[in-house]
């Protein structure tokens, strides 16, 4: 009953908001689009397969295993840091290079905040608008301010908006990539190599977990960074026009684990499932890093109360 109540709720709010945009001042309708996203159930980003089991909240609230009693490792990489003392926690094949996928966007956004103004106007592209999937759906000729494709780049790694903005910032992908890679040697990343800007598969495009590590911890940093990649849900409103973009966070650990803080999700067919997150919990700082697995999710919460125990003395 509640539920078909919320339903018809949801229903009427999304036509009277259509109805209403052309009308209404950007400042109200912002506010009536996030009273729909409250409204609204969960929804599935493009690149992010639904089957995909969700992190539930009698999963959150289990105790923690005593120790990780995986009979295999269901990933192909995994790294658990301690930031707090720098120290490693467990890892497995954390030096192999693979595909990162989205996790990409994470060096993306670091030359965007770097090189590029926030609040610049950048016009969507033939190129970018035609970006495959996850995408928002963004027009050529669409104008919107940097910071704006920065949201939708790492809050639902949206690939033309990516492209967007590093077209943008760079002048095209090429010598953006250029960029990427020559930040990766400044920061010592090794066995990290980029051929695009946003995650797509290829030979020469790798990392490895020790490398993604290390490149989240430094942009983590980054205040706006660190706020991006915590934020649930957000809006964004191209300059040249009315339609507003919902952005809902492909990590679902937020809201769903405690102290997680971001970092990053990604997928593709090569990559698999990948995930990295921030998490401050009862006095630790941990960092987990996983390519490449069919339950990340589940992975994510065993390493994360690992973690706080071992940090605590409890295995």
């Amino acid at each position: 009953m509640k539920e078909g109540l919320a339903q018809r709720c949801s229903f009427w709010a999304s036509w009277w908001v259509g109805h209403a945009t052309a009308r209404l001042r950007p400042s109200i309708t912002r506010g009536l689009l996030l009273l729909l996203l409250l409204l609204s159930s969960p929804v599935t980003h493009a690149g992010e397969p639904a089957r995909e089991t969700r992190v539930s909240g009698s999963a959150v609230s289990s105790l923690a295993p005593r120790e990780l009693q995986w009979r295999k490792v269901p990933a192909q990489s995994v790294l658990l840091k301690d930031l707090k003392t720098g120290r490693v926690l467990y890892a497995y094949e954390s030096t192999k290079r693979l595909s990162p996928a989205s996790l990409t966007k994470i060096m993306s956004a670091l030359v965007v905040l770097e090189k590029g103004n926030l609040e610049e106007y950048a016009t969507v592209s033939r190129n970018a608008a035609a970006a495959p999937r996850s995408h928002l759906g963004l027009r050529t000729g669409d104008v919107f301010r940097v910071k704006d494709l920065l949201k939708a780049m790492l809050i639902v790694s949206a690939n033309d908006a990516c492209l967007a903005a590093v077209e943008h910032v760079g002048g095209d992908e090429a010598k953006f990539v250029r960029l990427m890679n020559a930040k990766a040697v400044d920061l010592g990343l090794t066995n990290t190599h980029f051929s695009n800007a946003c995650g797509f598969d290829a030979p020469d495009h790798y990392s490895t977990a020790e490398d993604l590590a290390k490149l989240s911890e430094i942009a983590m940093q980054h205040p706006v960074f660190r706020k991006l990649v915590a934020e649930k849900r957000d809006l964004i409103f191209p300059i040249s026009g009315r339609r507003p973009y919902l952005l809902r966070n492909t990590n679902r650990l937020l809201g769903r684990v405690p102290g997680v803080e971001g970092v990053k999700t990604g997928f593709t067919s090569k990559a698999g499932r990948c995930l990295i997150a921030k998490v401050s919990q009862d006095g630790s700082d941990l960092l987990v890093v996983i390519l490449n697995s069919n339950r990340r999710w589940g992975i994510a919460k065993d390493l994360i109360d690992y973690g706080i125990r071992f940090a605590s003395g409890v295995r």
